[in-house]
């Protein structure tokens, strides 16, 4: 049951509400407390030793209440980071609400960092404490009452008689500057960035959202973000407001997205581009998808052979040539471009089976935010003149945690350098064509690896995926900034039942490959490849959050000349 507009004009209007005190706020608007609105993968542990799937706001408040009490226990004080390392997205979700309570900053840390990252990106945060899970208690234990880390605790050790501590002064009261996250950076360039948000860039998307749209296709909501995203955090909120079914899975891969979805029967899923590629990529006819409407990716841009696929499935409502609401087969697929410093998404290009702008096209940024393709000393290029992108948006991060240095360096002429390539076309369409560290000089000209997989993937059907990467002689920098040449090598992945027909085929062998996709480059105009290769999806190094680290693979190269 959606907000009422009543409600919806309450919350809007309401100049206390920010990203901090969401459940204080539901619970003053008489929100009932015996009222579904969080489901779980089964994985969570409750203080009382249960793990609940579903949640009521009564039960996630005592919750939300017992973790803020352990935590004023020991000395947690408003604005102290305090570390949070878990695989769980509904952990990350609970220890979100709690430490906010206290005006606490919860500093989430994906649970798939590998631990001497994890360590030393809590020990940048400044963080007073962590809260882990088993599988990660002893990665950061060994801290603890060194380097400024007072505890490590788990679930298990927050019992219901710690809801007892709570202070006086709970819930906190917000500025709207105070920060309420932070999270972090993929890390596929290195050490992960942490990227703070506060009361009010957290919020502002979603104030502005429930203004603007219905999000009647949020009824049902299923969230395949990585817990530790603020992406994950935002939707949480949003579906929280608009009083919407949601369930957070913890974990990214297509096959258990896809399984989540047959049992939960969202009409929204939400997830990375990465997810989306693995879904693809299994037998979508075997499964009931018929429950969807919209996909909503962020994060990078999604693939076009990617967003076909999905949206052959389910379907959406649209006018009809009577101007009354029609449904009619097919989902929809919102494309949106973002990343953790801008705070949401503030490209959407939507898809349908029907329609055809794609050619890594992003579409326009939404109407609170301004974007630009920037010439290198912050001027803005015209129409069809590639150069960085460049963002300003109230949801913008204020800066990177206890690092004003790098956060200083990636802004230009006003605006914010996302680190990507883009351009526009003479209509205001936003096209994005590679990050900047991936692209490649050759000596035929300038291959844009994430444009270039987009073409390869539409053209040559047997891929189920692709990562082109440039790898230079040693100490020759060959990328956007650099101005040596190296070599390109494409990474093909194929449908997993063709993988193994091609290699008992020795017709077709790497040399066969390297043809057809130089053949398919040409055509387009684009520089050739060295070397097109053949890989397993185990093969292909994955950071965090499940991109690519085209960084990891341009290494492996250059050690062993092989991938």
């Amino acid at each position: 049951m959606l907000i009422s507009r009543q409600e919806r004009a309450r919350i809007c209007s309401d100049t206390e509400l920010g990203a901090g005190n969401v459940l204080e706020r539901l619970t003053a608007y008489g929100r009932p407390l015996d009222e579904p609105v969080l489901w779980t993968d089964g994985g969570w542990r409750a203080p009382d030793g249960s793990r609940p799937e579903v949640l009521t706001l009564g039960q996630l408040c005592e919750a939300v209440e017992t973790y803020a009490g352990w935590y004023a226990s020991q000395g947690v004080r408003p604005r102290d980071p305090v570390a949070v390392h878990s695989y769980s997205s509904a952990e990350f979700a609970v220890n979100f609400l709690a430490l906010t309570a206290l005006g606490a900053v919860p500093s989430f840390v994906n649970g798939n960092l590998p631990p001497e990252t994890a360590r030393e990106y809590v020990r940048r945060q400044g963080a007073v404490g962590a809260f882990t899970d088993r599988e990660h208690h002893d990665v950061l234990s060994d801290a603890e009452g060194s380097e400024g880390l007072g505890f490590c605790v788990t679930a298990a050790d927050i019992r219901p008689e710690h809801r007892e501590f709570l202070p006086t002064s709970h819930p906190y009261r917000h500025d709207p500057t105070d920060p309420v996250l932070i999270s972090h950076s993929s890390g596929t360039t290195g050490m992960p960035k942490g990227v703070p948000h506060t009361h009010r860039t957290l919020m502002y998307a979603q104030v502005h959202r429930l203004r603007y749209s219905t999000g009647t296709d949020m009824a049902r909501t299923l969230v395949g973000l990585p817990g530790a995203h603020n992406a994950m955090v935002a939707t949480l909120l949003y579906c929280l407001l608009l009083r919407t079914d949601i369930k957070l899975l913890s974990s990214q891969r297509g096959a258990q997205v896809l399984d989540a979805i047959e049992e939960f029967a969202p009409t929204t899923v939400l997830a990375f581009a990465g997810t989306f590629g693995e879904m693809a990529a299994e037998p979508l006819a075997d499964r009931d998808l018929s429950s969807v409407q919209v996909w909503f990716n962020t994060g990078d841009a999604a693939h076009e052979s990617h967003i076909r696929a999905l949206v052959q499935h389910g379907s959406h409502r649209t006018m009809g040539k009577d101007l009354r609401r029609v449904r009619v087969e097919g989902s929809v697929f919102v494309d949106g471009l973002g990343s953790s410093e801008a705070g949401y998404s503030v490209f959407h290009n939507r898809h349908t089976k029907d329609t055809s702008a794609y050619s890594r096209c992003v579409g326009k940024p939404i109407s609170f935010a301004e974007a630009a393709v920037l010439a290198e000393d912050g001027t803005p290029l015209p129409p069809g003149r590639i150069g960085r992108l460049g963002l300003k948006s109230p949801t913008l991060t204020p800066g990177y945690w206890n690092d004003s240095l790098t956060w200083n360096r990636m802004r230009l002429g006003g605006y914010w350098l996302t680190g990507d390539l883009a351009q526009q076309d003479e209509e205001g369409n936003f096209y994005h064509l590679d990050r900047a560290p991936d692209a490649v000089r050759t000596r035929d000209g300038i291959l844009f690896s994430t444009r270039t997989e987009e073409l390869l993937l539409r053209e040559l059907p047997e891929l189920a995926d692709c990562t082109v990467v440039g790898v230079a002689p040693e100490g020759v920098r060959a990328d956007w900034d650099g101005d040596g040449e190296a070599e390109a090598y494409a990474l093909l992945q194929l449908a997993d039942e063709q993988y193994a027909d091609e290699q008992n085929d020795e017709q077709n062998n790497d040399g066969d490959w390297t043809g057809r996709v130089n053949a398919v480059l040409t055509a387009a105009g684009f520089p050739p490849v060295t070397r097109a290769l053949r890989m397993k999806p185990d093969d292909v190094a994955k950071g965090a959050t499940g991109k690519v680290l085209k960084r990891v693979m341009r290494d492996r190269f250059a050690v062993r000349g092989q991938v």
